[in-house]
């Protein structure tokens, strides 16, 4: 059999060359004349699977190292016999550290207090309730919407996305992608959603770039109705507004749920989906030993510090705003980024108890 990876997947590389023909390419190289003949797919988000990929080929299963699938034509691939696996919550912890960096860059930018602050939380899912319980953490008032998950648990928790925009002075966008539907969310955030916000909130994406309205958001940003944005992800990638960037407080290339732990999660899942599709053997199949850690001493350090040092998110958000023509490269040679839990035993005192969230099971 023969199997085609997207050659910037980490830890990948051998995984399944012993019993399959593998080719890796970029996402640019996977085109219908190269996957005519593949059997299997693994693919990140860069490559569309669709009828104009597909049509005529010998395809049968697609697993994409992302937890994200709206890159994959699921009705087309349900219509002709393709399978599909995603990666669901193989990144959420590591989305869930961006966060945290992030709301304490805001808060010692700003010189407010967590603990004073609303988030409001849109879409709870596996990422999305694990950056709730970050917020908690930090002592702060958290509001949830979920659409979905209000109708199927009848649950009162879950507020309206009008009582985000009127009671929040942070808003976090931790969605999936839907273009279509009850639960549509593509351009959930558009001209309406900013008109209706009361406190001139911060405004956080790390989801999916078509969630928000990018034109609507610059509009809501000249017009005073948001304090600070943050974007980690853009309508158009890699050919992002360049207006937009020089107009947000941190920019990052799509990067939040880049941790190498995160990763390893997203190839893992993927190799045993694979396996257990066709019948491999490699249904406990997991990468081997991950990259180290930041050395030193973490003890000693506040909450804060621990985080600010273990990841640094100005210093990626001045690159990208330095360059944002090298989009791409840095997404696909994103450095080691490790999650809380790689420096287990050596936190500041009482950080396991506090942020638990780290080091849940997934």
């Amino acid at each position: 059999m023969k199997i085609i990876i997207d050659k910037n997947i980490p830890y990948i590389q051998g995984a399944l060359d012993n019993i399959a023909e593998v080719k890796y390419l970029t996402y640019k190289e996977m085109t219908p004349e190269v996957v005519h003949d593949a059997d299997a797919l693994i693919i990140r988000t860069r490559t569309k699977c669709n009828e104009k990929l597909l049509a005529g080929s010998k395809v049968k299963f697609i697993a994409t190292a992302t937890i994200g699938y709206d890159h994959i034509d699921t009705k087309y691939c349900d219509n002709n016999d393709i399978k599909w696996a995603n990666a669901p919550g193989c990144n959420a912890l590591s989305v869930t550290q961006y966060m945290a960096s992030t709301l304490i860059y805001l808060a010692e930018k700003n010189g407010f207090d967590l603990r004073s602050k609303t988030i409001g939380i849109v879409g709870v899912g596996n990422v999305g309730s694990r950056v709730a319980k970050l917020c908690k953490a930090f002592g702060m008032n958290v509001l949830i919407n979920d659409p979905p998950r209000a109708r199927t648990e009848g649950n009162t928790e879950f507020v309206s996305l009008n009582d985000v925009a009127v009671q929040a002075d942070i808003i976090a966008f931790h969605p999936f992608l839907h273009f279509e539907g009850i639960d549509k969310t593509y351009h959930l955030a558009d001209e309406a959603f900013f008109q209706s916000l009361k406190r001139k909130p911060i405004l956080i994406n790390a989801s999916r770039g078509e969630v928000v309205d990018n034109q609507a958001l610059k509009n809501a940003i000249n017009a005073g109705l948001v304090s600070d944005v943050v974007l980690d992800c853009w309508e158009n990638e890699p050919n992002i507004d360049l207006e937009l960037l020089g107009m947000v407080a941190l920019a990052t290339p799509h990067i939040a749920g880049y941790s190498a732990d995160g990763k390893a999660n997203a190839t893992q899942q993927s190799v045993r989906s694979i396996s257990r599709f066709f019948k491999l053997g490699l249904n406990d199949w997991e990468p081997s030993e991950l990259p180290k850690g930041l050395d030193g001493d973490f003890k000693d350090l506040s909450f804060n510090d621990f985080f600010k040092t273990t990841y640094d998110i100005l210093t990626e958000s001045n690159l990208l705003k330095s360059s944002p023509e090298t989009f791409e490269r840095q997404r696909s040679h994103y450095p080691v980024r490790r999650e809380p839990k790689a420096y287990w035993g050596n936190l500041p005192d009482s950080f396991e108890k506090r942020f638990g969230v780290f080091f849940e099971a997934d």
